[in-house]
């Protein structure tokens, strides 16, 4: 594990005050760990996976069935 003194300010003191106790963690190291988990799971997400973007358009080119007073049919107008 790697030990840091770091200097932030009063606002990112008090984010992390609240981080630690919304989520009943430790200490501060706790709750910076927590918010930078948190962005890389924030960041890592990719928005559709390939084979998602590849079903869609399979989807997408069939051929689609009409439904004669679709509205009407299902309450929508």
């Amino acid at each position: 594990m790697v030990q840091a003194l770091i200097e932030i300010d009063e606002n990112t003191n008090r984010v992390l005050n609240i981080v630690k106790a919304k989520h009943n963690l430790k200490d501060k190291g706790e709750a910076i760990k927590f918010v930078v988990h948190e962005y890389i799971e924030y960041e890592d997400e990719p928005e559709l996976r390939p084979e998602f973007i590849e079903k869609m358009n399979q989807i997408s080119k069939q051929k689609s069935i009409k439904v004669p007073d679709f509205l009407k049919r299902y309450g929508l107008a």
